[in-house]
């Protein structure tokens, strides 16, 4: 790689690359590594089953939500400056969420660490960014940054893999992990990166505060509609609410002489596709780690460990296509390698539908019917998540770095979040239908499905259901559960879908990195 404007040759810049990639895979892998353990973290602990989904979700929405200050953060007090703290402060808090006690204070206190995990994230990533920009000249930044989003997006898929080993010692590793990886990152990149400068600029903290609310009440609405109903007065008043504070956001931004985030990037069409292809490539691909961990665990019956081959059929799909993609992009733009990866992608989740209801077969081998369409599904997002992420950024001609890149980002965490809070309302929602029927034709009572419900729902397990026809009940928890997921798996056909279309009306032309 050439030498960059900023003084740092060669290797230093390689060196720092790799720190960066190292410190931001913590990131991805924490948005799905808790999936695959969620039934023995909630059973250690005692947790309730809208505990352990917050666990999941409220570090991706805290993500979403704090991106933008993270980004202003990072152009304001230096990139490197920042995400050192942001290292820092993501190894203090995966302590924290291994430490959480068992008992009464056991569900705050995991939700409330993984709130701040998400929010060290969103500080660490575009000040990452920033500094690979810096770092590298125009004709080395592409491949650069092509590498940072393929492994970094990869390492999304290893998270539960690597759950899955982890949480056969002690579930608490699965983030005491992060604590000498944060360690090595602060040595690499506190070695290897150039300082950037200081800006004399206030933080628009009134923004900061309407877009969390925003963002996190969208999302909890969302979640709480297969509890409460979505005609609910609790849940319409979060959706309506949290819309109306996003838009006093946008509304605040362009009144504003300093705004947190300059909203004029969305002027570049093709930056404004490319993040929603983020967003919508995020709907399926955050999801799908939690509910296919379900799906083998309770349909399957799988252990987490074997569940976790699942993931591994996903991830070499992922970086396969990755490779593909990003070759591509080089040399014909994002274009078309968003329209290839929405047909793959939704190909692959369409199939995937089709086939969870099939449960006669060696779930542990493999190669079995389902090792394909799974493939094919990450193949889909891997073959256009790097391009489109890369393409994003390079557009930030005349704009903050971290600006762009926290906007682009935060859509994509919000998509995340924002999909599995309505696809687990959708599988609930058809689980119950499922199972009270089932459960009535034995002579049970729509209170034992629902309450077979909660166990599925919490994320897997058969402890505490009902004890008559115990075999039975299994039977149609298995069978009822791989009906309702077909849903979730349909529905991220429809996202990948999308993309397709955002294709179409993507600008021909790629923009250069400046």
């Amino acid at each position: 790689m050439t030498a960059l404007s900023s003084g740092t040759t060669g290797k230093t810049g390689v060196r720092a690359l790799a720190g960066l990639i190292l410190a931001v895979s913590m990131t991805t892998i924490d948005q799905t590594i808790v999936a695959l353990s969620a039934p023995t973290i909630q059973s250690r602990l005692g947790l309730s089953n809208g505990g352990i989904q917050w666990a999941v979700n409220v570090y991706l929405l805290a993500t979403a939500a704090f991106f933008l200050l993270g980004g202003r953060l990072a152009d304001v007090f230096g990139h490197k400056r920042m995400v050192l703290v942001g290292i820092a402060a993501f190894g203090v808090t995966s302590l924290l969420c291994g430490l959480a006690p068992a008992g009464g204070y056991a569900e705050a206190w995991l939700v409330a660490a993984r709130a701040l995990q998400g929010i060290s994230g969103a500080i660490m990533f575009p000040a990452a960014i920033g500094i690979v920009v810096q770092t590298f000249s125009r004709e080395g930044r592409g491949k650069a940054m092509a590498l940072f989003f393929a492994v970094t997006g990869a390492m999304t898929a290893i998270g539960p893999i690597a759950g899955g080993y982890l949480t056969a010692w002690t579930w608490r590793s699965i983030f005491w992990v992060n604590v000498p990886i944060a360690l090595a990152a602060l040595v690499v990149v506190a070695l290897s990166a150039a300082p950037s400068p200081r800006r004399d600029e206030r933080i628009d903290w009134v923004a900061a505060g309407l877009v969390a609310l925003g963002m996190g009440l969208v999302v909890f609405g969302l979640q709480q509609a297969s509890g409460w109903g979505w005609t609910s007065a609790g849940v319409l008043a979060a959706l309506v609410g949290g819309a109306a504070f996003l838009v006093a956001f946008a509304v605040h931004e362009r009144r504003t002489h300093e705004p947190l985030v300059n909203l004029r990037a969305f002027r570049d069409r093709g930056f404004t596709l490319a993040t929603l292809g983020s967003l919508f490539a995020s709907v399926a691909f955050v999801p799908v780690f939690f509910f296919l961990s379900v799906y083998g665990q309770v349909s399957l019956g799988l252990s987490a460990t074997m569940t976790g081959l699942l993931f591994l059929k996903l991830f070499l799909g992922f970086v396969v296509a990755s490779r593909f993609g990003s070759s591509m992009f080089d040399r014909v733009g994002a274009r078309p390698v968003l329209a290839i990866g929405g047909v793959l992608g939704a190909a692959g989740f369409g199939w995937l539908a089709t086939a969870v209801t099939d449960l006669d077969f060696d779930a542990e081998a493999f190669f079995n019917r389902q090792t394909w369409p799974i493939a094919l599904a990450g193949a889909g997002i891997g073959f256009m998540l790097s391009a489109v992420s890369t393409d994003a950024v390079n557009r930030a001609i005349g704009a903050s770095y971290g600006e762009v890149t926290a906007l682009s980002q935060s859509m994509r965490n919000f998509g995340g979040a924002f999909g599995l809070a309505v696809l687990t309302t959708l599988v609930t929602g058809r689980l119950t239908t499922g199972l009270t029927t089932s459960f009535e034709a034995m002579g049970g009572t729509a209170e034992d499905a629902r309450k077979a419900v909660d166990l599925v729902t919490g994320a897997g397990g058969d402890s505490g259901a009902p004890a008559a026809v115990r075999d039975q009940i299994m039977l149609a928890v298995r069978t009822d559960y791989a009906s309702a997921v077909q849903w979730a798996f349909a529905g991220m056909a429809v996202a990948m879908a999308v993309l397709v279309v955002l294709a179409a009306l993507y600008p021909r032309d790629r923009r250069q990195t400046a």
